[in-house]
């Protein structure tokens, strides 16, 4: 199972290009709502999660946890105490971290990139905490994936798939997708 928490003032394109993703890609992927189950994105959409912060369950199911970037939606990532336990959880049990645009801040300030390449939007390098920050759009170091912003949300998807699926599943659904970098 893969968590994706939706905070009010995500950035909606770079939640829904990995969840549609990985979709396709066959996994099973929860949209988690951070303070009710209607979120709205920094762009005034309003998403339905599949389930509410309070109902998500931490066990071996687990296989990565998402989060979107986005103003004030990683302030409000960050400011979730259930938000902060699930990203502990997936860190300490090795599992999947993956973070975009504003959103690797929140890794960065509870010191899960400490020695990590990453990368982020600009201007939040300072708070990647301990990581060698890059420029690169998506970047991956270990089970810990980032991204640079809204413009890199598919190619974001796709590493997610590679990394979850292998390499020949993702190029197979770039293809597909008629995706050209």
């Amino acid at each position: 199972m893969i968590y994706v928490f939706l905070a009010n003032g995500f950035e909606e394109t770079e939640a829904i290009a990995p969840i549609d993703c990985l979709r396709r890609a066959g996994k099973q992927v929860v949209t988690v709502g951070v303070g009710g189950k209607t979120i709205v994105g920094s762009h005034q959409i309003p998403v339905a999660a599949d389930i509410t912060a309070d109902e998500i369950s931490l066990d071996d199911t687990l296989e990565m946890v998402i989060l979107p970037g986005g103003m004030p939606g990683t302030k409000n990532l960050a400011a979730s105490e259930q938000v902060r336990t699930a990203v502990q959880y997936a860190a300490d049990n090795g599992k999947w971290l993956a973070a975009i645009c504003a959103a690797p801040s929140v890794l960065g300030k509870m010191g899960l990139l400490n020695g990590k390449n990453a990368v982020c939007y600009p201007g939040f390098e300072a708070e990647l905490n301990g990581a060698k920050v890059g420029t690169d759009a998506v970047c991956a170091d270990g089970k810990t994936v980032t991204a640079r912003g809204a413009g890199c949300a598919m190619t974001f998807g796709l590493k997610l798939v590679e990394c979850l699926c292998g390499k020949e599943a993702s190029d197979a659904m770039a293809e597909g997708l008629i995706y050209q970098k």
